[in-house]
């Protein structure tokens, strides 16, 4: 059965088509096509695999932080593929983690990517203005990992995870929202409606990296395997 990869729900597959900026990010289910994206256009470095792959894996998981400047540098080339759309004067927030879980880490691998990215930009993009502003959304629920959840869990997952601590400094402004792996699309949603309802003109989003469908499936059915303990669990929260 194929799923709706913002809703969950099952997909009639006559005339259901890609969704979101990435031709080959998902499938979506005609209701969700009707609801207007949170963020204008999410770009990427490349696929999630190979040598990238195990570069993200690296810094996630082996706290290698000397990866965190070449993965930076590609970052900034996906930045640079909004030229001409987003603003010059752009707000850089990178998706928050939990402070227990980035306290075990000892760093959020977005904040270091994102920080190598804007060195990277401030030398070949002079005339742009970016300003990291990492403080201004925090992470106020410890949610499980989105490669654990089907995709009805991974949105259940982040329903109140993410929180503004400063509207004075959204206000009107265009935001980039930068992460290591863009998957469903499902945390670069959370975050954006959170950041446009909190007063941002815009959102848009860069990642290092992007899944593929197939990824994605096998992500999915592997997490199906425990669905009915995980819908139980979601349910009563």
């Amino acid at each position: 059965m194929t799923l709706c990869v913002r809703c969950g729900e099952a997909l009639d597959m006559e005339g259901v088509r890609f969704a979101g900026q990435f031709p080959v990010e998902g499938l979506v289910c005609s209701p969700c096509r009707m609801v207007p994206p949170e963020f204008e256009r999410a770009v990427a470095y490349a696929v999630y695999q190979d040598e990238l792959r195990e570069m993200i894996h690296l810094l996630k998981y082996e706290r290698v932080r000397s990866v965190a400047k070449p993965l930076g540098r590609f970052l900034a080339r996906a930045i640079e593929m909004l030229e001409g759309e987003a603003g010059g004067d752009l707000l850089v927030i990178a998706v928050p983690l939990f402070p227990s879980k980035e306290r075990e880490r000892g760093y959020n691998q977005a904040v270091l990517l994102a920080d190598a990215a804007l060195a990277e930009l401030k030398r070949s993009r002079p005339e742009w203005k970016l300003t990291a502003t990492h403080d201004v959304i925090r992470r106020v629920k410890d949610t499980r990992s989105q490669f654990e959840l089907t995709p009805k869990g991974r949105r259940r997952n982040l329903q109140g995870a993410f929180a503004v601590s400063d509207r004075a400094a959204l206000a009107g402004r265009e935001v980039l929202l930068v992460d290591d792996i863009y998957t469903t699309g499902a945390t670069a949603r959370a975050c954006a409606q959170v950041l446009r309802r909190a007063g941002a003109a815009k959102v848009w989003v860069a990642t290092a990296s992007r899944a593929q469908p197939e990824m994605i499936a096998a992500w999915d059915d592997s997490a199906s395997r425990d669905a009915g303990s995980n819908v139980a669990a979601w349910d009563a929260g």
